[in-house]
């Protein structure tokens, strides 16, 4: 037989943990000294260690104590356990993916607007099915497998933190002018990223362009919200840049 210490000491739950058990109901010691020290035994031992592992599954320690009494189907239990696991699985994917967005915003925006981060949730969450309906409207097969290489403002992978950062130094020095050296720059980045993940896929590419230029198609096809001043601009500087090019005779 053990002491209260002596249980502590082999298991590492605490003493004020063995009383609380002890209190509810979950785990009686074996027996009581004659000046009423709790006493352990091996079988309480072994039903310590089963209670310690339920607790790291998840179950309450009411959930518990009827599962060890046996009132309580164990295979139900584990699968009811399982679904509320998936569940928590999900809600946690998405706060990292919101989470990851916030950070991305911050890059491009500077700061963070919630109600627009709200808004994103909602683009990115909201009927996928009507979103992924209209892209099918609006491009075939082969574009749908183009679509998957765009950038997605929730994910870490390098291209789309760098089209982040290219899209956040163009906002910022957008008020030197379209044909400014740095702006200028950063267009010809952007082209050079636009040939690494689409080649000669013109048809594709213009297509997308006229989608993201109209916010409602853009909302529809849930890409992220740019602002039109700054579609604009883009443009403008794109349009420079490849004026340039065609000059020196560039393809």
């Amino acid at each position: 037989m053990l002491s209260i210490k002596e249980v502590k000491k082999r298991t590492g739950v605490t003493v004020r943990t063995l009383r609380y058990y002890d209190q509810i109901g979950l785990l009686l010691p074996a027996d009581k000294t004659e000046g009423g020290h709790r006493l352990y035994g091996e079988k309480e031992l072994i039903k310590l260690q089963e209670i310690q592992f339920l607790k790291s599954l998840g179950f309450s320690l009411s959930e518990i104590k009827e599962m060890l009494s046996n009132e309580r189907d164990w295979n139900k239990c584990l699968q009811d356990q399982l679904a509320y696991v998936s569940n928590e699985k999900q809600k946690l994917e998405q706060i990292e993916l919101t989470l990851q967005g916030l950070l991305n915003e911050m890059a491009i925006d500077g700061e963070v607007d919630l109600l627009k981060v709200q808004h994103l949730i909602q683009l990115y969450t909201k009927d996928p099915d009507s979103r992924k309906k209209y892209r099918k409207q609006m491009f075939d097969e082969t574009e749908m497998e183009l679509l998957k290489r765009l950038p997605n403002v929730n994910r870490t992978d390098p291209d789309t933190l760098e089209w982040v950062s290219l899209l956040g130094q163009l906002k910022n020095h957008m008020d030197k002018g379209p044909e400014a050296p740095q702006i200028q720059k950063i267009i010809r980045r952007m082209f050079e990223k636009q040939e690494e993940l689409f080649g000669e896929h013109d048809e594709f590419l213009e297509k997308l362009w006229a989608v993201r230029k109209s916010p409602e198609a853009s909302q529809k096809a849930g890409f992220y919200p740019i602002e039109p001043e700054v579609l604009d601009f883009l443009e403008a500087a794109s349009d420079i840049y490849l004026s340039k090019m065609k000059g020196k005779g560039d393809s």
